[in-house]
């Protein structure tokens, strides 16, 4: 039952975001606008097709039935509605799913709180993977929060362990998590790698903690990364210079990997190799 409500939120979080990204951009960063800027705020405006303006009912706003039941079009305009809509949703779902199963940490009072601050930083990831792939953009506004909500996190794991190394671990983290791309961005002249990996690269070494974790989120990311470039790099008659790839999602899904199952991997590599 509480996997079912954790879902449910998931879900519902995940069309927030859709909703979110989009009106952000637009009043932000688009160079031409299309709407008035009362009508992209989060809190007053109501909900509408990013095409014509029309105000979407009730039955246009029910997370992936919606898109599956108008065909991935507009009930009103009939242009196409992107498919990032229902990914970005179940994607949502299933990682506060996956994060609620394998949940590192013990579920007490403190505990709750710490899972719920990290729900909150899903979100939060979740937004900055869709501006990195869209618009290869990750915003202050959004990566600025991740630090009030490491340091929350960090707090409350040591309240939760009583273990002043979870202190340190996460100072060692962000040092591991943001000083390797920042001298990478220094000596690129951020060519190499964007500065908002970088301001990432400190949140999220926080959040996993220690310099084993910072090291495998380092790792795990750049394979990632580097499997993703592979194919277009070697169509590129150009070389690597000329292809530029959106690396905050490769850092978002390896910090969640480690978050969940650093643990695991760990055991593993011991038992395997050491």
């Amino acid at each position: 039952m509480i996997t079912a409500w954790v879902a449910l939120l998931g879900i519902c979080f995940g069309s927030f975001i859709n909703a979110f990204v989009w009106r952000l951009y637009e009043r932000d960063f688009a160079k031409k606008k299309s709407f008035k800027d009362k009508d992209l705020s989060i809190t007053k405006g109501r909900s509408m097709c990013v095409h014509c303006g029309h105000q979407l009912k009730s039955i246009d706003l029910i997370p992936i039935l919606s898109w599956i039941s108008v065909g991935g079009k507009c009930r009103y305009c009939k242009k196409k509605i992107s498919a990032q809509y229902p990914l970005v949703e179940l994607t949502t779902m299933l990682t506060f799913i996956l994060s609620w199963i394998f949940w590192p940490y013990e579920f007490n009072l403190v505990g709750y709180l710490v899972f719920a601050v990290w729900l909150v930083c899903i979100v939060i990831f979740m937004a900055l993977l869709v501006f990195d792939v869209r618009w290869m953009l990750l915003p202050n506004r959004l990566v600025f929060p991740l630090y009030g909500l490491a340091g929350v996190f960090v707090a409350l794991r040591f309240i939760q362990e009583s273990d002043p190394m979870i202190l340190l671990n996460a100072v060692v983290g962000a040092a591991i998590g943001g000083g390797l791309f920042y001298v990478l961005f220094q000596m690129s002249d951020g060519a190499w790698i964007g500065g908002g990996d970088v301001k990432l690269g400190f949140a999220l070494g926080a959040l996993v903690g220690g310099p084993l974790n910072a090291f495998l989120l380092l790792f795990i990311a750049s394979f990632l990364g580097s499997i993703s470039a592979l194919p277009q790099l070697t169509k590129s008659k150009s070389g690597a210079g000329s292809y530029r790839i959106p690396f905050g999602p490769f850092l978002i899904v390896a910090a969640i990997i480690v978050q969940l199952f650093g643990t695991v991997i760990f055991d593993w590599y011991t038992a395997q190799f050491l």
